[in-house]
């Protein structure tokens, strides 16, 4: 187990090691929104009426001020909201009649101070109530299409690939992409823009001023770049570890009976720490990161007020050259006293939502990795649907490697005409799956070909082909559904009576009978509460109400006791009639009964022939049988299963 972790690590290094691009993920974020634009469009402008609400306080707030509270004849074209009388600024400027004036327009001006707030916080929540419907569906876009993209990779990928880590991909790098897009993305898009308003406003206001007050700004812009990124990089990091950490929790939990058998609980718990600390160490880095940026904005934040009500009073007061007296009034020292609070405040908060958007960038990283991860088995562009098969199966030349350069079969030739029954045996690693994988064309040959009624399966759909032949395995994989629809798997459109027919060729029904909701009963994960043996004779039944012309059993009867597989072998022995089967068997009785016997070495087939011829020659495959199947008993038991369906055009 150990040494496939870590061939699964470095394949993870491999991916996460190449350099990204966030804009690039951003831009094909951007494609998810397209189907979406309506509501963005609203957005964009509920965002657009918000900021310029935001921007439009601190003006308002300078009117008090200067229009109201300390009347300036130096700004009356900054009284919008009102004309400005020479009287308020006169000798009488403190008679009752114009001071109730002036108190009058000002509590004006707090009640529209209190609308655009209240203006801002209504349209805020509608933004991120729309932008969330949007985010919502592209979510569930991406979501739809990983799992469209699972069922597409071809067997190879996730030879090399840790199931955890694909599902991490599936969970926790989506719930980062929808943290982003539910409250992290508005926020920033919605900072940057008053910024970037805010300082229009100000530079339209009095440029010596403006820039003065914005000294600080492109430093704590560059601050945010840089932390962000590194931030970046330390959350793709950890995006990685959790795959990791995932994926050692997968395979102990699927591998808990062979730690545990082992007796080695202590290596799997110290395995598991190292996944957990390197993931730990990773997000500690981010964090520190994270957590260093906001005191450092903060404290370039306060420098930014200091400067501007340092600078403004001293212009106010006539102190400064270049801003001559009079032209800084008091309420505008108030307005850039809000202009600054208001750009440095979305400034931090884009600082510490970006760290959430850099999370969801790494996250979307990782998803359109697997998006873009090509099957290596697709259909021919002008691939047929495989005819009605009959049966002949023909290896000409055939040459695989699943790693290349280290060939797995070597030029193996053989034909299988129809209805006859092949044995493949041979030491492990010989290729005897490999040859099978290539019948349905889980892989491809790498040279030669395999046909079956003379049509190269490579040039008709996997889906036609696929659905004529019949597989059962010997790590039988059930669905935590019922025993009915397990069987019913293969062939979705079977009657209940077809389902229980197939069960009785197969001798399944009455241990199916006995359980607790009989054919209705929900099974657990991968078949648990049933025997290896109950699992492999559901499997074995959802193959037989397939009916296929085709049928591949890798040592499908090696998982139950001899008893069990007396009975599915005499049920075999008329569901084998008339159809092309190979079989992979470590038990005489299936190769007694072969029509021909591939004695596979080193991916060539050394010997072939009956089970007789082979041992008169007294080769290998003699010394296999003197080793391995002598000792077998195969004493041939009565059952009567069920009459079965005969194959298609008998």
């Amino acid at each position: 187990m150990g040494m496939m972790m870590d061939g699964g690590r470095r394949f993870l290094d491999q991916e996460t090691s190449k350099p990204k691009n966030p804009l690039v993920t951003l831009s094909r974020f951007g494609t998810y929104f397209a189907p979406y634009r309506g509501l963005v469009l609203i957005v964009a402008l509920l965002v657009l009426v918000s900021v310029w609400s935001q921007v439009t306080a601190p003006d308002v707030l300078g009117q008090v001020f200067d229009c109201y509270l300390t009347p300036s004849p130096l700004r009356p074209d900054a009284c919008w909201y009102t004309t400005v009388s020479p009287e308020w600024y006169g000798v009488d400027a403190g008679s009752p009649a114009i001071v109730a004036e002036r108190l009058a327009g000002t509590a004006q001006l707090v009640l529209l101070l209190l609308g655009l707030f209240v203006l801002n916080a209504v349209l805020t929540g509608l933004a991120f109530h729309t932008l969330r419907r949007a985010g919502q569906n592209v979510v569930r876009t991406l979501q739809r299409e990983l799992f469209e993209q699972i069922h597409r990779l071809s067997l190879g990928y996730y030879s090399r690939k840790e199931t955890g880590d694909v599902m991490s991909r599936v969970t926790n790098d989506i719930d980062t992409i929808q943290q982003a897009l539910n409250f992290a993305l508005l926020n920033v898009i919605s900072g940057g823009l008053t910024v970037i308003w805010i300082v229009i406003k100000m530079l339209q206001t009095s440029v010596p001023y403006a820039l003065l007050s914005l000294a600080i700004l492109p430093v704590m812009l560059a601050t945010t770049w840089y932390f962000s990124g590194q931030a970046r990089k330390a959350f793709r990091q950890a995006r990685k570890e959790l795959g990791s950490v995932n994926a050692d929790l997968q395979e102990s939990i699927a591998g808990a009976r062979e730690v545990q058998a082992f007796n080695r609980e202590e290596e799997s718990i110290a395995q598991f720490q190292e996944a957990n600390a390197a993931n730990r160490r990773a997000n500690i880095r981010a964090a520190m990161f994270t957590s260093a940026l906001t005191p450092v904005l903060e404290a370039l934040g306060y420098v930014s007020l200091a400067i501007v009500v340092v600078v403004g009073g001293l212009a106010v007061l006539g102190r400064l050259d270049f801003l001559p007296a009079g032209t800084v009034t008091i309420g505008m020292v108030f307005a850039f006293i809000q202009y600054s609070q208001r750009a440095n405040q979305p400034v931090q908060q884009i600082a510490l939502l970006w760290t959430n958007i850099q999370s969801g960038i790494a996250g979307g990283e990782r998803i359109f990795t697997l998006l873009d991860e090509k099957p290596e088995i697709l259909d021919a562009p002008n691939a047929i649907t495989m005819p009605a098969i009959k049966g002949e199966v023909v290896f000409e030349d055939a040459t695989a490697e699943y790693v290349k350069g280290e060939p797995v079969l070597n030029g193996v030739n053989f034909t299988a005409t129809t209805g006859q029954m092949i044995a493949i045996v041979g030491p492990t690693g010989a290729g005897k799956t490999t040859i099978i994988n290539l019948i349905p064309r889980f892989y491809d040959v790498t040279g030669g070909s395999v046909k079956i009624d003379g049509v190269d399966v490579r040039s008709v759909t996997q889906a036609s082909l696929r659905s004529q032949i019949g597989i059962v395995l010997q790590d039988t994989f059930l669905f935590s559904t019922t025993v009915m629809d397990n069987i019913r798997y293969g062939k979705p459109d079977a009657s209940d009576e077809d389902v229980i027919a197939a069960a009785k060729m197969v001798a399944a029904h009455e241990f199916i009978e006995r359980l607790s909701e009989g054919y209705q009963t929900v099974l657990g994960e991968r078949g648990s509460g049933l025997s290896q043996g109950q699992r492999q004779l559901i499997a074995i039944a959802r193959v037989a109400l397939m009916n296929p012309r085709i049928l591949i059993l890798d040592e499908a009867t090696s998982s139950v006791d001899t008893r069990t597989e007396r009975v599915i072998q005499a049920a075999f022995e008329k569901l084998l009639a008339g159809r092309t089967s190979f079989v992979i068997a470590h038990r005489l009785s299936t190769i007694r009964n072969a029509d021909q016997v591939f004695m596979l070495k080193a991916g060539e087939i050394i010997e072939r022939g009956t089970h007789k011829s082979l041992l008169a020659q007294q080769g290998a495959y003699y010394d296999l049988y003197m080793s391995q199947f002598k000792e077998q008993e195969d004493t041939p038991v009565e059952v009567s299963p069920e009459a079965l369906p005969q194959p298609a055009g008998d």
